[in-house]
């Protein structure tokens, strides 16, 4: 029979949520017990290959845009570019951990954890540990090592997620069992990410979790009630602020807005177009001499865009396009519903992360 017909009658078209949920089990996601389809070898290859060439891409284009911040700043012009590999470092020996690390054992500790991570978001309170950058109270500063409790957050959460939502895929639409205490997580999460002024952190976790939701199969009202809550109260925290409300209507006038809170945007636009379909050469751009005060971390893209040009830009986004259709591919290869949800949220991680970076 036709899948574009219900089982009760031919000529019967099946609603919206009935075909969402075929696609989802005909991709094995609403299976507790799933089978490879296919060897997955390909599919690690491909992430690899991936991976590795942004890695390598994106440590040369740090060594290029930070080295005159960092002179600048009285530093070697190659500090940020040895940190940057340092963690780059510490990564590749993660990977290596995790490949072989049976992902199933995350399941015994993921309350534990998340309740770890809630305790690390109130370190940036703490004095002489938190530091605000930028307005946001969002990072944690011991010694030379820094880094954003959030980071931890969404990885707990997005865990957390899986992990319920896989043990109960029978109880998809039962709201008490699935959907609430998954509400309740995320509702916590994004109030400690608004707590330090950390908007951004709070989108990609709303996303993160709407994704899982989503592959899980819970019912669209639900998940698009969520969004649209979540929309309204990110347009709400960002009018509250000047601050954030500048970043955000500088895109709409920026003959107006240039020489102020648009300074950095029109400059980055300049970037870009000076830097053409080839580029000015890697180490020649000019944004990165004070013209974008960024230009090593928040537009980075545009230095990227400026010295290797339109060819250098669609090698960034053809990479990261790559490595979530494989991703996605790997979720659906996932033996089991909690190693599908896992991958497949954490390839939406890296998807909103990349929109909202490159987009600025």
């Amino acid at each position: 029979m036709s899948t574009a017909t219900s089982t009760s009658g031919p000529n019967r078209t099946l609603t919206l949520a009935q075909r969402r949920r075929a696609v989802l089990d005909r991709g094995g996601l609403l299976s507790s017990r799933r089978v490879a389809q296919k060897p997955a070898n390909t599919t690690f290859f491909m992430i690899f290959l991936t991976v590795m060439t942004l890695v390598t891409f994106g440590l040369v284009m740090v060594m290029s845009s930070s080295s005159i911040v960092a002179l600048n700043r009285g530093f070697s012009p190659w500090t940020m570019f040895f940190k940057q590999l340092m963690w780059a470092s510490v990564g590749g020996l993660g990977m290596a951990f995790f490949f072989r690390f049976p992902y199933s054992l995350l399941r015994r500790f993921v309350f534990p954890a998340l309740i770890f991570a809630f305790g690390l978001m109130f370190l940036p309170f703490v004095p002489n540990i938190g530091v605000s950058i930028n307005g946001a109270r969002a990072w944690v500063a011991m010694g030379p090592v820094g880094f954003q409790p959030s980071e931890f957050l969404k990885l707990a959460l997005l865990v957390y997620c899986a992990n319920l939502l896989g043990r109960r895929q029978k109880e998809v639409a039962n709201f008490n069992r699935t959907s609430r205490p998954v509400i309740v997580a995320l509702v916590a999460s994004v109030a400690l990410c608004i707590v330090q002024r950390d908007l951004g952190g709070a989108i990609v976790m709303t996303c993160i979790v709407l994704a899982v939701m989503c592959m899980a199969g819970i019912p669209m009202r639900i998940v698009n009630t969520i969004a649209g809550s979540g929309v309204l109260a990110a347009l709400f925290f960002t009018l509250m602020t000047s601050s954030r409300r500048n970043r955000w209507t500088a895109f709409l006038n920026l003959d107006e807005t240039k020489g102020s809170f648009g300074y950095q945007v029109w400059q980055s636009i300049l970037s870009i177009s000076n830097g053409g379909v080839s580029g000015v050469g890697v180490g020649a751009g000019t944004g990165k001499w004070g013209y974008v005060p960024l230009a090593h971390s928040d537009f980075i893209f545009s230095t990227i865009a400026e010295e290797m040009g339109l060819i250098g830009a669609a090698v960034v986004i053809g990479g990261f396009l790559t490595l979530v259709v494989f991703g996605l591919r790997a979720a659906l290869h996932a033996e089991e519903r909690f190693g599908a949800l896992l991958a497949g949220g954490v390839t939406m991680w890296f998807a909103i992360q990349a929109i909202i970076n490159i987009g600025g």
